[in-house]
């Protein structure tokens, strides 16, 4: 496997390469596990992906393993204590977005059914497959993630930007944006 050509960024450690060659632009649809996404990429703000990675069993473990109802129920008292847990990304104000983006999540869910249809909707349900041939030409936001910024900061939604939103539909399958080298962008060209 050492030999396979991959993305550049999946050079940085074990870690990263295992969410490149499992993970990372697989088309995802459980409500849950968009939610995981969504916060993450939020949680990443200013940072690498690499240290949320290494902290995401602790973010699980903190927030109920992303459970919607559960993470929206939090009170400010079990916010406060988490700011403690040198296991997250020590943050109040992205600490604090996890359980409004809960509350929001789950009034798109009222609304749309899932968060999985709205947010798909963004693509017309169906993954972009881009043909990048280099770093360079992958872009950190396009119009399209900022659409959805736009629509998920509307619907009170926080720590959504557009680079955010981009970063969010690249891990979650949105956009396939591995490099037509990289020996993933086959594989996820062929998943739905």
């Amino acid at each position: 496997m050492a030999s396979r050509i991959r993305c550049h960024w999946a050079a940085d450690g074990e870690l990263m390469q295992a969410y490149h060659d499992t993970e990372w632009g697989v088309p995802l649809h459980d409500d849950r596990a968009l939610f995981e996404f969504l916060c993450l990429e939020g949680a990443q703000a200013g940072l690498s992906w690499r240290t949320v990675l290494q902290k995401r069993d602790n973010y699980r473990r903190a927030f109920h393993d992303f459970d919607l109802a559960r993470v929206a129920a939090m009170k400010d008292r079990e916010l406060e204590k988490l700011l403690l847990d040198p296991g997250l990304i020590r943050n109040r104000l992205k600490i604090t977005a996890t359980r409004d983006n809960a509350k929001a999540a789950l009034a798109v869910i009222d609304e749309h059914g899932s968060l999985d249809s709205y947010l798909w909707a963004f693509v017309d349900g169906k993954p972009i497959h881009n043909r990048w041939r280099t770093k360079a030409e992958v872009p950190a936001s396009t119009p399209l993630s900022d659409r959805m910024s736009k629509a998920l900061k509307k619907r009170g939604f926080r720590f959504v930007g557009s680079t955010i939103c981009y970063a969010f539909m690249q891990a979650t399958g949105m956009v396939n944006d591995h490099l037509v080298e990289c020996f993933r962008h086959k594989a996820c060209a062929g998943k739905h």
